[in-house]
């Protein structure tokens, strides 16, 4: 049985390859050993066949119920959030993404579009299996099947969570010393003060702090 790529240990080279469009057929049969791989590791909730070296566009997940995607395409997303997630290609380093509460996903062996939700309630009456919004687990459990189906289908796509980083990063304003020299603009009038000085100009409104170039 194929094992998953530590990427962080081992090359893959089709981790960040688009991969190949398949057969109905073969990906079922490719589905199979990837749910074979996943409940004999019992640590993850999917898994895309590059994670295991296989070229083709195929992915599983079990969440809620165990589902396929062959050759998926997502028709439609809305609802942006950040999600914090993790992916057995880079064990233990989580990263913190951006994706969507909804997708509406086509695969090859579907007839329809599958609507994925971590909404409270269905927007529509399209929504896949038993709506539970009373249910906090539920709710959990549906926004984390329809982020996982994105994580899966970004693989087959060659993306990983690295690609949808969200720059977390807290951007604190240095404070600017009392008797710190400043530049100061008015329409076309500029002025070169101390910060103690030029404070309540700018407090006024009319004047700024100017940090561009060459004033012309």
């Amino acid at each position: 049985m194929k094992k998953v790529i530590n990427c962080y240990k081992e090359n893959n080279p089709v981790i960040n390859k688009k991969l190949k469009v398949v057969s109905v057929e073969e990906g079922l049969e490719i589905a199979t050993e990837l749910f074979q791989i996943l409940n004999e590791r019992k640590d993850g909730i999917g898994l895309a066949a590059n994670q295991v070296g296989i070229d083709a566009q195929v992915a599983v997940l079990n969440v809620r119920e165990p589902i396929i995607l062959i050759n998926p395409k997502i028709e439609d997303q809305w609802d942006e959030i950040d999600f914090y997630e993790g992916c057995l290609s880079y064990p233990k380093k989580g990263i913190r993404t951006k994706r969507y509460k909804n997708i509406i996903v086509k695969s090859a062996q579907e007839e329809s579009g599958m609507y994925f939700s971590g909404n409270d309630v269905p927007t529509d009456g399209t929504s896949r299996g038993t709506w539970e919004a009373s249910k906090k687990q539920d709710k959990e459990d549906r926004l984390l099947e329809a982020i996982c189906i994105q994580h899966e289908i970004d693989h087959l796509m060659g993306k990983t969570i690295h690609d949808r980083k969200v720059d977390t990063t807290v951007r604190v304003e240095k404070k600017i010393g009392r008797n710190r020299l400043v530049t100061i603009k008015k329409n076309d009038a500029v002025k070169v003060l101390k910060y103690k000085k030029a404070k309540p100009l700018l407090d006024s409104g009319e004047w700024v702090i100017y940090v561009g170039g060459p004033i012309t």
